[in-house]
């Protein structure tokens, strides 16, 4: 048996039930504190599994993982420095569009992922019915159901998590969300300069860092910045960002936020 500690991140939207199913998951085993340096309360707890321990993290409930909010912030800085084993990004199955913004982001991290697909007794009430399994083979991410106010579902989840965490998933896949011809080429230009810059390359997974630096994402830009070689990525991300901008006449965050709500609408 693997008496390894594995860390399973949990994020999620605000409302999508993630504290319910955290409570549920966790129990009385929880403590309570701050995130280091802000005053967003940190709720960590420990489990037993199937002769695993397992502590999950629970991540302030959050919109997008862009880095407007000291929220999103926490929550981005956690999955990448601490590259926790899994991630289970709590979805609400009756407002799933709106959910799935989220989940497009985490899975551009090329991280373990797991989505518990919450409230679906709320989205069937509302006569809202989806192909879960489909969705996950189209997402390559393993889809949980639950309902966290009745703990259903919840030793369906671990397991999952104990799959994912030792790469042995079926559904688990890499997906790429396309942003288009001329976006992919810019993504493109952008990831081959970072092979220059190695502890960004070791440390994020590079066409995640691309998009990022298209969208203007300041702490990403920073970080490449203070590198020793990140001058040619910041002269090319530059010159991306003004050619996309002159042949769109639109921002190039907006343009890949659209191309984002295109795939999930797709």
């Amino acid at each position: 048996m693997d008496k390894k500690e594995i860390v399973i991140a949990l994020a999620g939207n605000p409302n999508a039930g993630k504290t319910t199913l955290f409570n549920q998951l966790t129990g009385a085993h929880q403590k309570v504190g701050n995130w280091a340096g802000v005053t967003v309360e940190k709720k960590e707890g420990m489990l037993l599994h199937r002769g695993s321990k397992i502590r999950i993290v629970d991540l302030p409930g959050i919109y997008s993982l862009t880095a407007y909010s000291v929220e999103e912030v926490v929550s981005r800085n956690f999955i990448l420095d601490e590259q926790p084993d899994v991630v289970v990004d709590v979805l609400d199955a009756s407002n799933l569009e709106r959910n799935l913004y989220l989940a497009t982001q985490l899975i551009e991290l090329n991280i373990r992922l797991v989505f518990a697909m919450n409230m679906v007794d709320v989205a069937h009430a509302r006569g809202i019915i989806t192909d879960y399994d489909n969705l996950a083979r189209l997402l390559g991410v393993p889809i949980v159901k639950t309902i966290g106010t009745r703990g259903e579902g919840i030793k369906e989840l671990l397991d999952t998590v104990l799959e994912v965490s030792a790469d042995r998933d079926p559904i688990s896949r890499h997906v790429h969300i396309h942003y288009g011809q001329e976006i992919e080429e810019e993504i493109e230009k952008i990831r081959q300069r970072l092979k220059g810059v190695p502890d960004i390359a070791n440390r994020y997974y590079p066409r995640w860092t691309a998009v990022k630096l298209i969208e203007n994402d300041p702490l990403v830009k920073k970080a490449v910045a203070a590198s020793p070689e990140g001058e040619a990525v910041i002269k090319q991300t530059d010159i991306s960002r003004d050619h996309l901008q002159g042949i769109f006449e639109d921002d190039p965050e907006t343009l890949i936020a659209e191309a984002r709500y295109g795939f999930i609408s797709g």
